[in-house]
């Protein structure tokens, strides 16, 4: 039983998914950092508090309240979130994913040893009618 349990934690999978879990609860810190500490002061200056939690109430009877600025903080919170992430981790890497994508070298295309012959046979029997060697992508196509 030991065995089997130290096989399911060596495996890589949970190990990945223990690291991946981690570091998603350090970066969840980081975007409510960036929401509370940045964003929540821009919008305290623009409508005079850092959120619309008590924005509207709609009471229908006595302990029966819509309380429609908490459904819009809501909505503006998770809007915040998701700008943060993209313009702080997103963009940058997939920024950074298409630099690193051009600076590689195209892999040159492996051509098979069937392939090289019929070029080779092809361009012999052009030589031999005098004619210039027609270039197709497929050596064995038909004229």
């Amino acid at each position: 039983m030991i065995n089997g349990f130290k096989e399911f934690i060596l495996r890589g999978n949970a190990v990945d998914l223990a690291v991946g879990v981690v570091i998603g609860a350090a970066f969840g810190a980081v975007v409510t950092a960036i929401v509370d500490y940045l964003v929540n002061p821009l919008i305290a200056a623009i409508f005079g508090k850092p959120d619309l939690s008590d924005l509207w109430d709609i009471t229908l009877r006595e302990g029966a309240t819509i309380q429609v600025g908490m459904i819009l903080n809501a909505f503006l919170q998770f809007f915040l979130v998701a700008l943060a992430v993209y313009f702080v981790i997103v963009a940058p890497m997939n920024a950074l994913a298409a630099r690193r994508a051009a600076l590689k070298d195209p892999v040159p295309e492996e051509i098979s040893d069937e392939v090289s012959t019929l070029r080779e046979i092809r361009d012999i029997l052009s030589d031999a009618r005098g004619t210039e060697p027609r270039h197709r992508e497929d050596p064995a196509a038909t004229d």
